[in-house]
C-alpha cells in the first residue's frame, strides 16, 4: 500500500481531526503546529498567538482509496475559509486555514482545490497556501482528543458535531463503514 501525507490547517485541531479520522482511506491523523518560527512550540506558546505556528493536522491517506482532491474537498466543506485568523470564537493566526502542500503536485491540486470551492462560499476564500515547513506534533493529550476527552469539552461538544454532520450530508460516501 501506497502511503501519502497531506497537512492542513482549519481552526482548531481537535475540530479537523474528529472529521477526517472518519474518512475511508485516511490510515492516521496528527495534530501538530506548522509554519512558525519558535522550535518545538508547546500548546500554550502556539494559543499565545506568537509563534507563528498554525493549529494543523498531518493526514496520512491511502491515494488509492481517497484522494488528495477529496480531502481538499472535505477541508473546505468541513471549516470555513472566508474568515482571516479565524474559526468561530478562535481567534488568532494559529486558526488561519492554510494548506502545506508537501510537492509541486500538491501545490497545483490546492489551487486547484480553492477554485472549486470558491463556488461554495458567498465570502472570498482566504486560505492561504504556505510552504511545508517543520512539522511539531502536539503534545499526546492532543491526539485523537474527540474520541476522549472531547466527548467531555463543552467547546468541542458545540463545534464538532455540527462539522461531522456536514461531513455525513456531503460525503456519506467517503465515510468509514458508509
Amino acid at each position: 500500500m501506497t502511503q501519502e501525507t497531506a497537512i492542513f490547517a482549519g481552526g482548531c485541531f481537535w475540530c479537523t481531526e474528529a472529521v477526517f479520522q472518519s474518512l475511508e482511506g485516511v490510515e492516521g491523523v496528527e495534530s501538530g503546529y506548522i509554519g512558525g518560527a519558535v522550535p518545538n512550540p508547546t500548546y500554550k506558546q502556539v494559543c499565545g498567538g506568537d509563534t507563528g505556528h498554525a493549529e494543523a493536522i498531518r493526514i496520512t491517506f491511502d491515494p488509492a482509496v481517497i484522494s488528495y482532491d477529496d480531502l481538499l474537498d472535505v477541508h473546505f466543506a468541513t471549516h470555513d475559509p472566508t474568515t482571516l485568523n479565524r474559526q468561530g470564537n478562535d481567534i488568532g493566526t494559529q486558526y488561519r486555514s492554510a494548506l502545506f502542500p508537501l510537492d509541486a503536485a500538491q501545490a497545483d491540486a490546492a489551487r486547484a482545490g480553492i477554485e472549486r470551492a470558491a463556488t461554495d462560499w458567498p465570502a472570498p476564500i482566504v486560505t492561504t497556501i504556505e510552504s511545508p515547513s517543520d512539522w511539531y506534533p502536539a503534545e499526546d493529550y492532543h491526539q485523537a482528543y474527540w474520541e476522549g476527552e472531547g466527548q467531555r469539552n463543552p467547546y468541542c461538544m458545540a463545534v464538532i458535531p455540527p462539522k461531522l454532520a456536514k461531513l455525513r450530508k456531503g460525503f456519506s460516501d467517503r465515510l468509514r463503514n458508509a
